[in-house]
This record gives C-alpha cells, structure tokens and sequence, in this order.
C-alpha cells in the first residue's frame, strides 16, 4: 500500500504531461475524421477515464487513433447520418465486448519481437519526421497524422522540406528552446534536484512557449495567430457544453452499412490496441502484463460509452502511451487523471489550454519520438543476426512509407518468411563420411522442407550406404513421408543400402514410418 501510494506523484506529474499531448491530438483527429473537435474530446475523455479505470494496462492511453481516420472519414460520408456513425461505433464496442468474452485477443501474442521494436522505432521516426513541421512553424496537417500520404495533399517527406519554405520565427524559438529544455532534464545533476520532482521537462517546455509567446505579443512582435495555437472549443457555459454532446440514432440499426463499419471499426481498433498493449508492455521496466481479453473488453467498453456521447472510436495508442511511460508514470491512475483533466480543462479552462503554442508541443512528441527509436535499438537488432534484423527494417520502413496496420502486416510477411526458412534450414541435415551418408530429421519436418530432402536424397552416389535418422523429429508431413517411399522404390538401381532409425519415444512417427521390408519400400501405416 505504501509502494502504491508513494507512486502518486509520478502519475500525477505524468498525468499533465499526457493531458498536454493528448489534447491537439484529439482535436486533430477529429478534423481529420471530419467530425467537430469536441468529438475527439469526448474520446479523450472516455479513453482516459472509462477504459482507463477497466483496463488491465498500468501504462497503456486510451484516445482517439490516427488509424482510424481514413475508415471514420469514409462512415461519415457514406452513412446516411453523423447519428448513425455514433451507433456504429458504439455496435463496434459491443463487437469488442464479444471478441474479449470469446478470448480472441490472444492474436496479439503471435506478433514477433521484431516486428513489435520495428513498430515502435518506427512511431519515433514518424514522431520526429511529422513533428518538425510544426516545431518550425509549418501547421497545414493536422496534429497526430501518422499516414504517410498527409490530409493536406503532401507526404511526409514534401511537408518537412516545405516546412522550410514557411518557417515562423516565434514558432522556432519556441520550439528549439523546448528541446534544449528536454535535453537538459536529460541531465544527471538536473534529475537529481527537488525542482524537477514538482517541475516536469515537458511541463517547462510548455510554460516557457507560454512565456515566449506572451513576451513577444508584450513587445508588438510577431506573435504566433491561433493556427499555430491549440484551438478547444470554448463553451462558455455548463449548458453550452452539454450542447457539444450529439447521441446516436437507434432507427438507422438496420442499416447495413452501420453494421459494416461496426465491424470494420471493431477489428481495426482492436488489432491498433493489440499492438499497443503488447509495444508498452516491453516498454514497461516492470514487465508487467497486460490481459489482452480483459483489454478488448475494457475498449469495447470505451468506444460503446464514446458513440452514446457523439465521440470518436478509441483504441490503445502508443504516442500518448510512450509519453506516459516517458514523463515516469507508475499506474494506471495517470491515465484516469488524464481523462478527468481533460474535462476539467475544456469544461472550465479551456482560454487556459488555447496559450499552448503546438510547437512546443511539438518538441515533447519530436524528444518522445527520439527516444523510441535510439540508435543503439538498431545495433542490438543488427547483433541478433539477419533473421531478426531484416524484418526490424522492413516493418520500420514499411510503417514510415504507409500506416501503422498496413506496416505491421508486412513486417509480420517478412518475419514467418524467416521463421520458415529458419525451420526449412534446420529441419534437415545431412553429412557423408566417404561412401557413408547420414540424412537426419530434427524439430517440425513439414512440406516445406520437401524441395531441400529431395535435394539430399539425389546426392546420395551409387553404392552408398544411407542412414536416414528419425529420432530427433517431432513431426513429419505427410509430403516427407512420400518423397521418402518414392526415394525408397528407387534406391536399389542405385546400390543404395538404406537404414531408416526411429524413435522409441516417439510413437507417433514409429507407427508412420515403419522398417523397409526387403523390397526397400518405405510402409505407410493406413490407419494413420
């Protein structure tokens, strides 16, 4: 109870932090979705407190995905009705609660390692390269866009060299001043003072572009306009900000085409929140592990209570999550405290929020994408060998050059392509000692392995006495089996003297490979 306690101050600070990047994401998402601002709000909100306090995650954030965008974006201009996506998403909540009751969040634990680092340095790349922009000044694309064809009509790469041709001088400043402020709290001896237990990096980086920014508006410079600003939606009153809230149409449930992004949205955002959870958990210094059944649950639960209020569908989402981990969050309250200040802010604060410049921000996304994807990740990667390395880089590139889920499908292509090969390599040995071979089969022998046995088996010379060793193999296909008979019909035009060994311990193949009689037929057991 003392430990639980004790880690109060960490989530609270990282709570802040959290609540400051959360913010302009929601709102860019939104837009980008087109639908209103407060509808990304909403999903801040419900991701935060809602799925927050059911999860089974002490790191993972909950809010709207930029993943989603493209599907929501379609929904919303194909449904006959903004009310009839609401009920789509809350169908596609009920759709989670069933895949978490039927156990199928267990998908996420065949995704490789290699695959999962790939996507996380993947995320910082994307970070810094989509970031920059607006650390300059450059705001055409929304905050959170992580699709390499932008909404704007660029791509990442055009948008960071036009960044340059629109560079705002305040922005810059801001901007700049903001990563020198993180690389400094990077410090030993700054850690190590009282003032940045209370006083977070990112939370002075945001203040100082407060200052900056107020400071040159004092002097009659060239302040920064609201686009370059964070823009919520003032309500101005309690009643005012209960008319944001838009609800769902029961009537459009027999429509099927609520009932096909229902289900879209259910398998895109548990697929996102999959890979969230499994990416935070090898984040996470204590390694805890986040049930992933129970974790579907809580996001159907999320994204049923988001489509009731008129808010976007929520999934696990590996910024904002980095970012918690990053600011020292110890558990999962930081993510409920998050979501409980993002309604205090908009509801009673909201002039308070709209001070924050988005370069500054930008600079605590550009300094959180850095550290996902450090140059040591890509040696260690490197050291383990091509099987591992290989499908690091292409789920890296993959992701950078496409999206998220489109990425992570490619990397998963290339990492079985290794796995098998790995399996087809080792499956099948073989050595000679003059007219003496030995062909073994070891682990899963399956068909894949068929071409490589052949191969053996043909270099086998007249006169030559074979060994074929069974004993180590805990499966062989039936493929195997055949190109063994085949081999067997045919050894004596060659000479060929042929042994087969088999496992005592291994019923399974002693009873499907069966001793050569004299006509050298390998026997197959029918029953089998």
């Amino acid at each position: 109870m003392k430990k639980y306690v004790s880690s109060l101050p960490d989530d609270i600070r990282s709570s802040v932090v959290v609540l400051l990047v959360a913010i302009p994401l929601c709102l860019g998402i939104a837009v980008a979705s087109g639908l209103d601002e407060f509808s990304g709000i909403i999903a801040g909100i419900v991701g935060g407190i809602i799925v927050g306090a059911l999860s089974g995650s002490q790191l993972s954030v909950t809010g709207p995905a930029a993943g989603l965008t493209v599907i929501v974006f379609a929904a919303v201009a194909k449904l006959p009705a903004v009310e009839a996506f609401f009920l789509a998403v809350v169908l596609a909540g009920v759709i989670q609660l069933l895949m978490g009751a039927l156990k199928l969040g267990i998908i996420g634990e065949y995704i490789p390692n290699c695959v999962i680092k790939g996507m996380l340095a993947a995320i910082g790349i994307i970070l810094i390269l989509k970031q920059f922009p607006h650390l300059i000044g450059y705001d055409a694309d929304f905050e959170g866009d992580e699709n390499f064809v932008q909404s704007s009509g660029e791509n990442t790469f055009s948008a960071v060299i036009n960044a340059f041709q629109s560079i705002t001088p305040v922005a810059v400043i801001i901007g700049f001043t903001g990563l020198a402020i993180l690389i400094l709290y990077e410090n030993k001896w700054i850690k190590k003072q009282t003032f940045s237990t209370y006083l977070s990096g990112p939370l002075l980086v945001v203040l100082a572009g407060v200052g900056i920014n107020l400071l040159t508006v004092s002097m009659n410079g060239n302040e920064l306009q609201s686009d370059h600003m964070v823009n919520i939606p003032i309500a101005g009153s309690l009643s005012g900000f209960v008319s944001f809230f838009r609800f769902p149409n029961w009537e459009f449930i027999t429509n099927s085409d609520v009932w096909v992004t229902a289900f879209t949205l259910a398998i895109v955002a548990s697929l996102e929140t999959l890979l969230g959870i499994e990416a935070i958990d090898k984040l996470d210094p204590l390694r805890r592990v986040t049930p992933p059944n129970r974790e579907l649950m809580a996001q159907g639960a999320g994204n049923m209570v988001s489509g009731l209020l008129g808010g976007l569908p929520v999934t696990s989402v590996i910024v904002r999550s980095s970012a918690n981990l990053d600011s020292g969050a110890k558990t999962k309250r930081s993510t409920i405290f998050h979501g409980i200040m993002i309604l205090l802010f908009v509801l009673f604060f909201p002039r308070l929020l709209n001070m924050i410049p988005k370069a500054a921000l930008a600079a605590i996304l550009i300094f959180t994408g850095y550290k996902l994807t450090k140059i040591p990740v890509f040696k260690d990667y490197y050291k383990k060998g091509w099987d591992q390395f290989i499908p690091f880089v292409v789920t890296i590139a993959a992701i950078v050059i496409t999206d998220l889920l489109t990425g992570v499908l490619i990397g998963m292509a290339t990492g079985i392509f290794y796995i098998i090969r790995s399996n087809f390599r080792s499956s099948i040995f073989m050595v000679n000692n003059d007219q003496n071979y030995l062909v073994r089969l070891r682990k899963d022998v399956s068909f894949f392995s068929k071409p490589k046995l052949k191969f053996s088996l043909e270099k086998v010379p007249e006169n030559a006495f074979l060994i074929i060793d069974t004993t180590r193999a805990e499966f062989i296909d039936r493929d195997i089996i055949d190109t063994l008979n085949d081999f067997m019909k045919h050894a004596h035009l060659k000479n060929i003297t042929v042994e087969i060994k088999q496992s005592l311990h291994n019923p399974s193949i002693s009873e499907i490979i069966a001793p050569a009689p004299l006509e050298t037929e390998l026997q197959v057991d029918q029953a089998h």
